[in-house]
């Protein structure tokens, strides 16, 4: 699962966008920081592609299907599984036509601890980049003067270095894959589920945080700070 993320500084992210389309790129994000401990039904940053076109816009960060007879929280989803992504029907189609990127600074993980309630945060990011991207499908929901983009991650099972933390993790592309997974015309399942597995090993960086950031509103750049675990 990954249920909350930290999107504290988007300009990196701006400018790689425009080296990768050469300048075609439609920016509707109005803030560079969205903050520190986003959780979902929040708006998230999401990077899609319209004919050679890059799109960044924000998104409900909760799945609401085209389908859906109302923006519901039934079918409020955050997360949706890599296994089974092409089956599920509130996913199918926005697999096949509506794949995003959802780029973030950081994610968070709580870890069992024995003989305590309470779970111990740990944060995630990049070893050598200052973003990572996050693999997403997003979907247009239409009601009675209303319209509704949301978006859901898409997640795959642990990695080692994940495992002892939480069983589950969100798929990370890397920036050779971008090309693949926003290509619309690539919509057979064999060609995008190898994009769909566990980052390997060394990736990623990680470290315990304030049990603080398990409130959503506790935003601050303590959320990231390394925590000493006695």
């Amino acid at each position: 699962m990954c249920g909350r993320v930290d999107i504290h500084d988007l300009r990196p992210v701006k400018e790689d966008m425009r080296k990768y389309y050469e300048g075609n790129v439609e920016d509707y994000i109005v803030y560079d920081a969205l903050g520190y401990n986003v959780p979902p039904s929040s708006d998230l940053p999401v990077w899609y592609q319209r004919e050679g076109r890059g799109i960044l816009m924000p998104m409900h960060w909760g799945f609401v299907p085209h389908w859906a007879k109302e923006k519901s929280t039934k079918y409020s989803m955050i997360n949706a599984r890599a296994e089974d992504i092409d089956k599920k029907p509130a996913y199918r189609a926005a697999f096949r036509r509506r794949r995003c990127l959802i780029p973030v600074n950081g994610f968070y993980e709580w870890q069992k601890v024995p003989g305590k309630r309470t779970k111990q945060p740990w944060y995630f990011t990049a070893k050598e980049a200052p973003y990572l991207l996050l693999a997403g499908v997003w979907d247009e929901w239409h009601g009675e003067g209303e319209t509704l983009r949301s978006c859901a991650i898409v997640t795959t099972e642990a990695n080692e270095t994940m495992k002892p933390i939480h069983d589950r993790m969100p798929v990370i592309l890397k920036p050779g894959d971008i090309g693949v997974w926003l290509d619309k015309s690539v919509d057979e399942t064999e060609a995008l589920k190898p994009l769909m597995r566990p980052i390997e090993e060394g990736y990623l960086t990680e470290w315990p945080v304030t049990p603080k950031c398990g409130s959503p509103a506790y935003d601050s750049p303590e959320c990231v700070k390394p925590l000493t675990l006695l």
